[in-house]
């Protein structure tokens, strides 16, 4: 019996396409490379290695595609039938589970499998990754948590737990342990573009826009033939946009987030993310929507995962497709009569959001703002990250603003201050709000000082 680089037993494996199989896994826990092919090379060399129809399935499911799932399937019913030991079966299990829209039972299934074989080390990135798609933060950090004292540094992919627990610790809000985790994480593995990610999401979050862009520029890890680059040059976007330098963010766009037109869906949803916010802006984004449009009409209707849909929604929108936007709609409601979890994620969150930026397409800000207020803050149900969904977040400030509403742009802009009070697009809500405040005395003094009981706290 073959085992992995950790120790694990591997079925039906020889000794060349287990080469293979942790060159895999080593790509994909930095990100990076061609792990389908290294998983189709395990294959070609031992067509019963179970562990590589498993890599090879959560390849094809972590992208959301549409066609990824007939390639999972395709994999899952090549290994079902397959000997297999009890964490390989809890992999094929967790899969089936996914293929069949049951996001939260794989993912606890792959909590079972990594609790009793935590140097699992595959199975802590599939089960993050599912957290990650289902915005269950919580697990984000527990799931790595649980299993890092049992890791040192010495053992390969260490790193990789570094850079998941560094972003758990992120969307849980321990920016500090954060950052320094992943900055362990990119030490020890300059190429990691997941740790590298994390680290990202902290100054994001933080509002440490020149730290960020510092960071990013000061780290090419996460460039080449990353596929994460495109989510990372989104990151430095974000950064310039934040500052108000929109020449720079469009820049950014054209030469890097959407210079290849990519299909791809993950680079769709960055590429309609950052759009829509230069759309918030005011920006000309001049025929920028129409290719991403383009390339979101053929998965629009998919229904199978609402996050994504938002994002189509995004480029219709923007495109002016409102054909195409009503489409996504449509296909929102058949995917709500379905047996799965998406049916959930869309119905709590996903058409109610694409249902408001249609509204605000439609120049309709009071419905916009109707929309949006209920689920702002249950929003992590349908997936992403905090930075991502903060895309919710401005639609709904922009929208109050352009409805007149003085008391609730007020309260959302200052709410924003309390988080970025430095940021340049913070000060011009603020200015914004103020604009439409009619009395004196409910003039916002966003720059005071914190009252004596907190200041102490905060030496």
């Amino acid at each position: 019996m073959q085992k992995d680089i950790n120790g694990l037993p591997l079925s039906g494996a020889t000794a060349p396409a287990v080469e293979h199989y942790e060159a895999a896994v080593a790509e994909l826990q930095c990100y990076r490379g061609d792990p389908v092919a290294r998983a189709e090379a395990a294959l070609t060399e031992s067509p019963d290695f179970v562990m590589a129809h498993v890599v090879r399935a959560w390849l094809h499911l972590f992208g959301t595609e549409p066609s990824g799932l007939l390639v999972a399937r395709e994999s899952l019913n090549a290994a079902w039938d397959l000997p297999a030991n009890t964490r390989e079966r809890g992999h094929l299990e967790a899969i089936r589970h996914l293929t069949e829209g049951r996001w939260h039972a794989a993912g606890r299934v792959m909590e079972d499998v990594t609790i009793e074989f935590p140097h699992d080390a595959l199975g802590l990135l599939a089960g993050h990754q599912i957290d990650f798609f289902t915005g269950h933060s919580r697990m984000l950090l527990n799931r790595i948590a649980r299993a890092l004292p049992r890791w040192h540094a010495s053992m390969p992919g260490y790193h990789s737990l570094l850079g998941m627990h560094a972003f758990g610790l992120e969307e849980t809000g321990d920016y500090y342990r954060a950052e320094a985790a992943g900055r362990l994480a990119v030490e020890l593995k300059p190429t990691d573009g997941w740790a590298l990610h994390a680290v990202a999401h902290v100054f994001e979050m933080q509002n440490r826009t020149s730290d960020g862009i510092a960071w990013m520029r000061g780290n090419d890890g996460w460039t080449g033939d990353s596929f994460l680059q495109v989510h990372n040059w989104w990151h430095l976007a974000l950064y310039h946009l934040e500052a108000g330098d929109i020449p720079a963010t469009l820049s950014l766009f054209d030469e890097n987030i959407y210079s290849k037109k990519s299909n791809i869906v993950m680079e769709m949803v960055d590429a309609s993310s950052l759009l829509w916010r230069l759309y918030l802006r005011g920006a000309d984004t001049g025929d920028r929507w129409k290719a991403l449009a383009d390339n979101w009409a053929p998965v629009s209707t998919a229904g199978n995962y609402a996050f994504n849909d938002l994002h189509a929604m995004m480029a219709f929108i923007g495109s002016g497709r409102h054909d195409s936007a009503r489409a996504v709609i449509a296909a929102q409601k058949e995917a709500m009569s379905r047996a799965d979890d998406n049916a959930s994620f869309t119905t709590d969150i996903g058409q109610p959001a694409c249902q408001a930026f249609l509204a605000f397409g439609d120049g309709d800000y009071a419905k916009t703002v109707e929309l949006l207020r209920p689920i702002r803050s249950i929003a992590a149900r349908f997936g992403g990250s905090h930075a991502q969904r903060d895309v919710i977040d401005l639609t709904l400030l922009e929208a109050a603003l352009r409805t007149g509403d003085a008391a609730l742009s007020a309260a959302l802009a200052s709410e924003r201050d309390e988080r970025r009070h430095d940021s340049p697009l913070t000060q011009l809500f603020l200015r914004r709000a103020m604009a439409l405040q009619s009395t004196p005395q409910t003039e916002m003094h966003h720059d005071a000082k914190l009252p004596s009981q907190y200041a102490a706290k905060f030496r």
